[in-house]
């Protein structure tokens, strides 16, 4: 991305998106039993109230009544079937770890086959988007946190702690293609998790060899334990790398969550916020729930001069269900210099 002169006044940024995670896979009901919705009404009016909030993004999952996640697609149907209709323009993003959940204690990080995870793409009604990582990495989501971040929670369980401890996630190359291929062909955006810049280029790659024609969205994953540790050197080797099209999340964990989202503010980025990402207060006195960080986000914005996005701002900046015919095409709007023609090497900026 190029920062001119200019860059951090608000009037030359997008309206923020805030994307809003309210499920909490990793964390069972009774670990913050006032934000964690269980029943299927109240996981619906939790959407509900993080789009009046000022969130416009959904990271979807969804909970059985046992307090467990779910993997039940028909489940995640009846989810977004009921978000649609109390809020029909949020952007619905359904988390593609669907197995990112307690399946037995102890088995906290199992997660489903291949096949079941393509199944995504067969969600209906459809999501806008579903998120999709590349490149099978670590994914030790604990590595950052405090031994006061699991106090009194499941985590404290030595069970539960070493299965998140131990996580891996599984993104080889022949499932991502595929993946794609099948959210592609039924209308769904992938919304790229990329870990570091390693992860990135190689969605650049799927990119110019046209196994993905759309929009560039995508999230840095900051959370340390094989993905970027949360810190400005790796946020700025991400952005000097991220093409000026792209729409890019700020996502971390724990007490890191809002440093990181002030500064993605700051920088005309976007972000995300909610329990699945963090349960405490800066000062771990209290835990906060997603609304209360989201209405934190949304002040904090304000006070910047940036204003928030509404839905349709959101689906404008996103390009929720636009696609390209060519890479050529795929690659001008995303803001790449274009294939390699023989000896030309590309170029830095765009032609005036």
């Amino acid at each position: 991305m190029n920062f001119l002169d200019g860059h951090l006044f608000p009037e030359n940024q997008q309206p923020l998106i805030i994307t809003a995670a309210p499920y909490a896979p990793s964390w069972v009901p009774s670990d913050f039993p006032e934000d964690i919705p269980v029943t299927m009404e109240d996981q619906i009016q939790k959407a509900v109230d993080c789009y009046n909030a000022g969130a416009t993004v959904l990271h979807l999952h969804v909970r059985e009544l046992d307090g467990r996640g779910s993997k039940r697609l028909s489940k995640f149907n009846e989810l977004i079937a009921g978000v649609r209709a109390r809020v029909p323009e949020m952007i619905i993003q359904v988390g593609g770890s669907i197995s990112f959940a307690p399946e037995t204690d102890g088995a906290a990080a199992k997660w489903l086959s291949d096949d079941t995870r393509h199944m995504l793409a067969d969600l209906d009604p459809k999501p806008d988007q579903v998120t999709v990582t590349i490149n099978t990495s670590q994914m030790n989501v604990l590595e950052q946190f405090d031994v006061r971040d699991i106090k009194g929670t499941s985590m404290e369980d030595p069970a539960v702690f070493n299965a998140y401890k131990e996580m891996t996630v599984p993104a080889q190359p022949g499932w991502a293609e595929e993946h794609i291929r099948r959210l592609t062909k039924a209308g769904i955006q992938s919304a790229f998790q990329c870990y570091n810049i390693n992860s990135f280029e190689s969605v650049e790659r799927l990119i110019r060899r046209g196994i993905y024609k759309g929009p560039l969205v995508m999230n840095w994953v900051a959370i340390g334990g094989g993905m970027d540790a949360p810190n400005i050197y790796n946020l700025a080797n991400m952005t000097r790398a991220v093409p000026d099209g792209a729409v890019l999340t700020v996502e971390s964990s724990v007490l890191n969550v809002l440093p990181v989202n002030m500064i993605g503010i700051a920088m005309g980025l976007h972000v995300r916020t909610g329990t699945e990402d963090n349960l405490w207060n800066q000062s771990r006195t209290a835990k906060i729930g997603t609304v209360a960080q989201i209405e934190q986000l949304v002040a904090i914005s304000r006070q910047f001069g940036r204003p928030i996005a509404t839905a349709a701002q959101a689906r404008e900046i996103s390009k929720i269900g636009v696609f390209y015919d060519t890479v050529e095409e795929t690659l001008l709007a995303n803001g790449f210099a274009p294939n390699r023609n023989g000896g030309q090497q590309g170029f830095l900026r765009k032609a005036a």
